[in-house]
């Protein structure tokens, strides 16, 4: 059996030859030589070995049908292999995995944010960022640097969340270490004392065997006297031991809330971070409260981090939130949602919440300076923002609430692109 790639590439004359012989049957006997063929006998071809003969043999009609046919298979090879390559581009293959990568970056974010809250809201963010840095149009040198960033971000994150774990397995141990201590003392100031009452109590089984009175009331008199001082005694120790628990509760208390601090603080803006927000906002809920929220997108961030670089980027991001909160009100959660997006929480219905936002645009975009490494001149950056509001309505979830803010944003965004052409 010949397979078809075989087939196709073989020569006419080998494709007449490839024919499989006849099979003999046993006790046939060959036809006499003399013997007039019948009509349906064809007589065998003679080959003669001179060129002519060749030459004849590829004029034959039969070989030029076979090569027609080799001719069609192949053409028709051809066309089946374009249908099925034009079926799955190569355009739509880098598409999918660009996407897959894409959400691979954001799975990253949001499983390091849950692992260790405390650090992993930066690795969130700045994993948000660069997966919206690759919606841009596509180089080998933008995918090389994203690389190269996850992999830094990836191995600091892993670093600051190794350090955390420490630090906080250290002050668990500390805490175990202190209250060891105070039960030890304890059990030591009991021993003492449980030696002392059975001095005692040989002392009070000897007056027994006094006879003279006079010694009897002496001794219950001294006796007494040496009570009154192991009460005293351990009434002062009881003060002390408690007095030291509680400076050490206290010390643990502060700790703990410096912790909790940190875990819901943006690490690099000092803001509120998501979940700190998300908490805020799920109590507003809870409690039926009137409020509004606000998502701030800041517009063209991505040039300042691709022509002045990241550490620029971040100070003014730095810069930006200063002036945020301070022209927020005390009772306003002012938070970073995530890369280049703030958000703000407003006590208040939809009027009050407007009137506030005049304020932060007027006095938080605009202008700012920012320092340049290794340059004298500073650079002067113009930023805006793209902003949606929304007010909470009852039987609202945070998640639709979250939504409705980005849809009424992005509705602001798109505008703002139409009317910049």
């Amino acid at each position: 059996m010949i397979s078809l790639k075989k087939y196709l590439d073989m020569d006419p004359s080998q494709l007449e030859s490839s024919k499989p012989a006849t099979s003999k049957v046993p006790g046939e006997q060959k036809p006499d030589q003399h013997t007039e063929p019948t009509i349906d006998s064809k007589p065998s071809p003679k080959f003669d070995t001179k060129p002519e003969a060749k030459s004849e043999r590829q004029s034959d009609p039969k070989s030029s049908r076979k090569t027609g046919l080799k001719s069609s298979l192949k053409s028709g090879l051809k066309s089946m292999l374009s249908a099925k390559a034009s079926s799955h581009p190569s355009s739509d293959l880098t598409a999918i995995i660009l996407d897959s990568y894409r959400a691979a970056l954001l799975a990253m974010g949001k499983s390091g944010a849950r692992a260790c809250p405390a650090v992993g809201g930066g690795l969130q963010q700045t994993l948000a960022g660069l997966e919206d840095r690759l919606s841009a149009e596509l180089t080998t040198l933008l995918v090389k640097d994203t690389e190269t960033e996850v992999e830094e971000r990836l191995l600091q994150w892993g670093g600051c969340t190794a350090e955390h774990f420490k630090t906080k397995t250290n002050e668990v141990k500390e805490l175990l270490i202190v209250l060891a201590g105070t039960a030890k003392s304890m059990g030591e100031r009991d021993q003492r004392y449980t030696t002392q009452f059975n001095k005692f109590t040989e002392q009070l089984q000897a007056i027994g065997d006094l006879e003279d009175l006079s010694q009897v009331r002496a001794s219950l008199v001294a006796r007494a006297t040496e009570l009154k001082g192991y009460v005293d005694q351990m009434a002062e120790d009881s003060r002390k031991s408690v007095a030291h628990l509680q400076e050490e509760v206290t010390t643990y208390e502060a700790k703990l809330k410096e912790v909790e601090q940190v875990a819901l603080q943006d690490a690099l803006t000092g803001l509120a971070n998501r979940r700190k927000v998300e908490e805020r906002i799920e109590w507003r809920i809870a409690h039926q409260q009137v409020f509004c929220v606000a998502i701030l997108d800041l517009e063209r961030f991505k040039q300042v981090n691709d022509t002045y670089g990241h550490p620029a980027g971040d100070n003014l991001l730095q810069q930006f939130s200063q002036e945020l909160q301070s022209n927020s009100r005390s009772t306003d959660i002012v938070g970073r949602w995530g890369g280049d997006e703030f958000i703000i929480v407003l006590d208040g219905d939809l009027n009050a919440a407007k009137s506030q936002l005049d304020r932060v645009q007027k006095w938080a975009l605009g202008e700012y300076t920012i320092k340049l490494a290794g340059q004298s001149n500073p650079a002067k950056i113009a930023v805006g923002a793209s902003m949606g509001l929304t007010q909470w309505q009852p039987g609202q979830t945070l998640q639709q609430l979250i939504a409705a803010a980005d849809s009424s944003m992005y509705g602001e965004k798109a505008l703002a692109h139409r009317q910049n052409g």
